[in-house]
Parts: structure tokens; sequence; C-alpha cells
């Protein structure tokens, strides 16, 4: 086993990293911004090095002040979490030449599904379903004009390098897309450093389904599930399940071997997200993305099977077989979880501000995964996550009813925060039957 481990993000995956590799015996050690000092996943590191400011980029993204230091703490490993670097193939071929362990899939696998259009075309190879799309970027207005009239409207309009649900646009017609090419493509630039644009068929009513898949070191890919994403605001997940409402046992099995056939067309190591749209009235899936990192949902993963994706992690990255027996794998149950964010329950605006008040749930089959405490400070620089509120309970209908007590008994003031959503969500008709789509937060607010 990995002796000791730097983990290269923050906040609330930063803890329950270091919860994990001080539980194994492997000595953890945080790096921390100017601006996270005071956050309870430095106190919880065996060593915390400051690497920068606030802004991300001279700090979680500064390649060469985490580099250093893992040098100047002797760390054997890097795990990077999900968002700043972890799909990052530079960084990953930098730790790697450092002489360190990189804990994540090889950088040729999140090279080759980090461009969406190469991603796209490589998993139609591999005989997995993909949507009506280009197949190369759409390199001008004219060009992409032309391929939505291939595809049909509407279209969505994706940045070639994007990823969780940013730099994306909806174009019913000619007109739309004229706007949105501009407007994706400028941000693509902006954000991703690079502009290309490619056009898929979008579907207004569809379920977002993603399958966990674990890359082990001797090769086999296995998939550990699925999980219902369907709850998002501005394509962006709020909460998931497992396992998913509208996934039948027929339809699991053809959902799960298309995730496998896409792990094994890259060599895939270590934990990834097949991530597919699913039309439950036809039983229709199509590939939309494989996130090569861990997600921010494994949570449930790991409630349903009873295994820890952290130490699997780290056992791949090691050379180490899994905890478990891939052949007697078995679903338990069902979790939910609930992504508390310092935000606005009606608008989604961010709300930063001093948690003043910071009271988690307890009781059986809760667990909260945070990365704050009372008195900490939500600052505007990252992401407005808070907190993953996440319940596990014999069958769906327990695990919601879990999820209400436990989202009254959240006592969080200071920020703002989506709490009260959550709590209007458990009580909805649509939700509660589990035949809800995408489009489900548009008719909540």
């Amino acid at each position: 086993m990995i002796e000791s481990l730097l983990v290269a993000n923050r906040g609330e995956i930063a803890r329950r990293i270091i919860r994990t590799a001080r539980r194994l015996g492997v000595r953890a050690i945080a790096v921390h911004s100017e601006a996270d000092a005071e956050l309870p996943f430095v106190a919880e590191a065996d060593e915390a090095v400051c690497v920068g400011p606030a802004n991300p980029a001279q700090s979680y993204r500064n390649t060469e002040a985490i580099i250093a230091a893992a040098r100047s703490t002797g760390a054997q490993a890097i795990h990077p979490g999900y968002g700043f670097l972890s799909e990052n193939a530079d960084f990953a071929r930098t730790v790697e030449a450092s002489g360190l362990i990189w804990v994540g899939p090889g950088a040729d696998a999140i090279s080759a599904m980090g461009d969406k259009i190469n991603a796209r075309n490589l998993m139609a190879a591999a005989g997995v379903p993909v949507a009506a799309g280009t197949t190369e970027p759409a390199a001008d207005l004219t060009a992409a004009v032309t391929a939505a009239a291939e595809i049909g409207y509407p279209v969505m309009v994706k940045a070639a390098a994007g990823g969780g649900g940013m730099g994306m646009g909806v174009a019913a017609d000619e007109t739309a897309l004229r706007t949105e090419y501009d407007k994706v493509r400028a941000f693509a630039e902006r954000m991703f450093g690079d502009g290309s644009v490619l056009l898929e068929r979008y579907f207004p009513r569809v379920r977002h389904v993603e399958v966990q898949i674990l890359g082990l070191a001797d090769g086999r890919v296995l998939a550990l599930g699925e999980r219902e994403c369907s709850v998002q605001r501005r394509n962006q997940k709020l909460v998931e399940e497992s396992p998913s409402p509208a996934v039948s046992p027929e339809l699991r099995t053809r959902l799960l071997a298309a995730a496998v056939r896409a792990g094994e067309a890259v060599n895939y190591r270590n934990a990834g997200t097949v991530e597919c749209l699913l039309d439950s009235t036809t039983g229709e899936f199509f590939f939309l993305e494989m996130n090569t990192r861990l997600q921010v949902e494994h949570p449930v993963t790991e409630l349903v099977h009873g295994i820890d994706l952290v130490e699997e992690q780290l056992r791949v990255a090691a050379g180490l077989p899994p905890t478990f027996d891939p052949e007697a794998l078995t679903v338990r149950g069902h979790a939910i979880e609930l992504r508390i964010n310092a935000e606005d329950p009606k608008r989604f605006l961010p709300g930063p501000g001093t948690i003043s008040t910071w009271v988690e749930p307890t009781g059986e089959g809760v667990r909260v995964d945070s990365g704050y405490a009372e008195g900490n400070t939500v600052t505007p620089f990252y992401d407005s996550l808070m907190a993953k509120l996440i319940v596990h309970g014999q069958d769906r209908t327990e695990a919601i009813a879990r999820a209400r007590e436990a989202v009254a008994a959240f006592n969080l003031a200071g920020p703002k925060h989506n709490l009260p959503f959550f709590a209007d969500l458990l009580e909805n008709p649509e939700f509660l039957s589990g035949t809800y789509d995408t489009t489900i937060v548009s008719r909540l607010r």
C-alpha cells in the first residue's frame, strides 16, 4: 500500500480522501490556499502546505507548487480528487515524471476522453451508442449551421474540451444556434483554452444515468452499478441516487456492458464514470461523456455496494487487487445524495458567507461528507458545495424517509443554502414516483 499521499484538492473531497488515508495508516498531506487555511481538511491532515493565494490558478491549479509540496513533504503519491487538475493529462504526466504515483487513470485515457468529439468517435467505434452529432469540430458558424441541419433541431452546442455541465447551450433553431455557437466558443476559449465546439442532438425530456467503472490493476474493467443524476440545475447535478428507479434489470445489463466496453476501449485504470442520456420510454441510451476521475456522487455507490472507492483507487494505483470479489458484488438497498450548496434555494445563485450554525444530522443510514464547520467562511473563490448529505435505506421508500428527516435536522445558518429546496423535492409527487427527468427542477421553481 502507498505510505504517504498528497491530496491535491480542497473542501469535502480532500477531507473525505484524508479520512480513508488515515484509516489505512497512510500519511495524509494537504495542500491549501491562503483562503482555506482554517478549513477542517487542513487541520485533519498529518501535514499541510500552503500553495498560494485564493485564486485557484495560483494555488489548486498551480502544478509547480503542488509538485514542490509533494517533494518537500516526501509524498509518495498524489490524489487529485475532482475538479481542478483531476482531468488534466499534462498534470498526470508531470506527477509520474516526477517519480510520484498518480492515483487516477493514465494520461492517455484522460486525453482521449477529455476531447468530447474524440471521445464520441472512440465510443462509437467500440459499439457504445452515441447520439447523432458532429464527428469533428464545427470550424465556424457556417459549418455549425450545416451540421445542425443534418442532425435536426433542437441541438446541444458543447465545448469539446468542457465537462461537468460547463460550456453548453441549447439551440431550437438557426437563429438560436448563431447566438449559442458564439457564446459557447467564447466561453470554451476563456475557460478551457480551446474554443472547439461540437453539436449533438438535444433531447428535451431524458434522464441522466451514469455507470461507475473501476479499472483494476490486472487490466479488467468492472461496472459497479448505475446512478440516477436527473435532478439538475444549469446542467449540474443536485441529487443522485442508486439504483436508478428508471433502470430495469434488462436495461441495467445493457448499460453496464456498454460502460465496460467504454473503459476497455481506452485501457482504463482506476475509478471513472461513463455518463449517458436515457430515454426511459424506449429504453435507448446514448453516451454523453466519460469523467476520468472520482465523481462527487461516488458515496451512493459506496453505500449500496459496501465498498470504499477511495481505498480501491489507492489499491489500483499501488498495483493491488480490490478488497472485494468482483464476481460476488451485490446491491444492498437504496442510497440518495443531496448536494448542500451555499446558494439561493429558488434561483440557485451563490450566497457565500460565514457559518454561524452548523449541526449535521445523525442516525441510522445517514452520512455527511462536509468541507466546512461552524465558524468557517464559504468564500466566493470556489464551488458552492459545502457538504453532501447521503442516506441509505433498505429500499427507495426508506431512503427518502431518512432523507426527509436528515434535511429537517440539518441546522445550518450564515450562508444561503438549498436545504429548503430539498425539503420541497422530497415531498414532490414526480420525484417520489421515480418517473422524473432532467426538467424536474424547472417545474419546482
